[in-house]
């Protein structure tokens, strides 16, 4: 254990949960992601290098045996349950989980050693810095929207709220914390202030489909919408429980006052 703690992977997805904001699950398995099947039959579940729950994430850090032949990792001489030496094996299960992964819904990142600050061995010279700046970048998401909706997963998080699998699949954000629930619309910087503004409130709307009195809504915008959420008046969204929470630019997390 000792080994694993002190390795590259270790380090890298140390950093990672910094970026995130929450602690990875390492070595984590799911029923779904299986490795062939075994003489008897059995087919054990593969690992994943680290599975952060709460951003539905999965990350991979696949150091240079994973890309090119080096016998020492590959024992070619000798064939594993695949009937392949174990540098095909692991290609294939390699491939296994770039598919498998985000047809579960779950978002793969892979990391590999020339993303960061590494030798031409592959081994990393942990610069930390250069490696956390370039870590914010390999993790940042695509539109505006994801990064909203990270931010405030990650806010959530600190807050003692646990992510869960939204019961409605077009809920943005699903939350716990005891006995309250807590249902999240997300958008991201657009030119349609007011139009988006308004589609997301009827997007709410549309899945206040319980009366229990743990259960709330919220409307997560950036900064640059902020007015446009606002012509909703407070009273009325105290009425229909929905609370609006502000991101800034520099993911900072605002509640609008109720």
């Amino acid at each position: 254990m000792a080994k694993r703690d002190e390795s590259d992977e270790a380090y890298v997805v140390g950093l990672c949960s910094q970026v995130l904001g929450e602690t990875a699950l390492t070595q984590h398995t799911f029923d779904w992601l299986l490795g062939d099947p075994g003489t008897g039959g059995r087919r054990r579940k593969l690992f994943v290098d680290a599975y952060w729950p709460g951003h539905q994430l999965v990350v991979e850090y696949r150091e240079l045996q994973h890309d090119r032949p080096v016998p020492h990792f590959d024992k070619p001489d000798r064939l594993t349950v695949s009937g392949v030496h174990r540098g095909e094996q692991r290609a294939l299960y390699d491939a296994r989980r770039d598919t498998e992964i985000p047809a579960h819904g779950l978002r793969l990142v892979v990391i590999r050693p020339g993303d960061l600050d590494a030798d031409r061995r592959g081994r990393l010279r942990r610069n930390e810095e250069a490696d956390l700046a370039a870590l914010r970048t390999i993790l940042a998401r695509d539109s505006d929207e994801d990064r909203v909706t990270d931010a405030f997963r990650a806010w959530l998080l600190a807050q003692g709220w646990t992510p869960v699998a939204p019961a409605d699949r077009w809920t943005d954000i699903e939350a716990v914390r005891g006995n309250e629930r807590l249902i999240c619309e997300t958008k991201g910087r657009t030119s349609e202030k007011g139009i988006d503004a308004d589609i997301a409130y009827g997007q709410l709307l549309r899945r206040m489909t319980s009366e229990g009195p743990g259960i709330r809504y919220a409307l997560v915008v950036p900064t640059s919408s902020v007015k446009a959420v606002e012509r909703v008046p407070a009273h009325i969204r105290r009425l229909l429980r929905i609370e609006v929470y502000e991101v800034t630019d520099d993911d900072q997390i605002r509640p609008l006052p109720a």
